[in-house]
């Protein structure tokens, strides 16, 4: 490998850490929905992988279309662009329609007492709720059910913005190897990168104690992806 691939190879490997690390929208939405929905550690990380896969792939299929077609670096950072936006207003959407249904479904989930009178004058009360006790049976076919998917489609939407350019110089060299060198690096530092911070954070989400709270779990969820995408379109991140 040539001295100046080596050195792209670098780049495209600090750009997939850096990219990944410093996009909140990269694991926070998976730490966050493992919570709600009692996700195991296996599934979290096959929903994160699937995702990041996606994620990358989405990019890929674009950049390779772009050099096939001879598009410039500035017009595919448009098309990158628009599709950035398309997937941030996805995130919000998918985050404040799962707040909403969060909110519902704790406010179902309200305890509340009631007082039985037994044969001797006993008497007592028990506290529960009337959703609680059938929510984990009816789980599997519940329309939030969807969330995985619904995430994956919006990775896929969403653009790994350094990976055109990095793609683009290669390409103008007429080097396929060094495309694929670059592709390769870019997107597996990216998938694991993202695997890692979602493992590493849910040590620390396991041992959150929500306490009263956790009954907004799914309100408290959405609402963290929704911002997710928000800090996308306002901020820039």
């Amino acid at each position: 490998m040539s001295e100046h691939l080596t050195v792209l190879a670098m780049t495209a490997a600090s750009l997939g850490f850096l990219h990944t690390l410093f996009g909140p929208d990269h694991y926070l939405p998976f730490l966050v929905m493992s919570k709600a929905r009692g996700w195991s550690r296996t599934r979290t990380l096959g929903i994160t992988a699937l995702c990041g896969l996606g994620h990358v792939l989405g990019s890929l299929m674009l950049g390779a279309v772009g050099i096939a077609a001879g598009l410039a670096v500035s017009r595919m950072e448009v098309l990158e662009g628009v599709r950035g936006d398309l997937a941030a207003w996805a995130l919000i959407a998918l985050g404040f329609v799962y707040a909403a249904w969060g909110l519902k479904q704790a406010f179902r989930d309200r305890t509340h007492e009631h007082a039985h009178a037994h044969v001797g004058g006993v008497e007592h009360e028990h506290v529960h709720t009337h959703h609680q006790a059938h929510t984990h049976a009816h789980l599997g076919t519940d329309a939030a059910d969807v969330t995985p998917w619904v995430l994956f489609t919006v990775f896929v939407l969403g653009p790994c913005e350094p990976l055109i350019p990095l793609l683009m110089v290669p390409a103008a060299q007429q080097s396929l190897f060094g495309i694929i060198v670059v592709t390769a690096i870019f997107s597996v530092v990216t998938i694991i990168t993202m695997l890692c911070t979602v493992s590493l954070g849910l040590a620390g989400v396991d041992r959150l104690p929500l306490g009263q709270l956790e009954r907004f779990g799914h309100a408290i969820a959405g609402t963290t992806i929704g911002l997710c995408g928000a800090s996308i379109v306002f901020l820039g991140l």
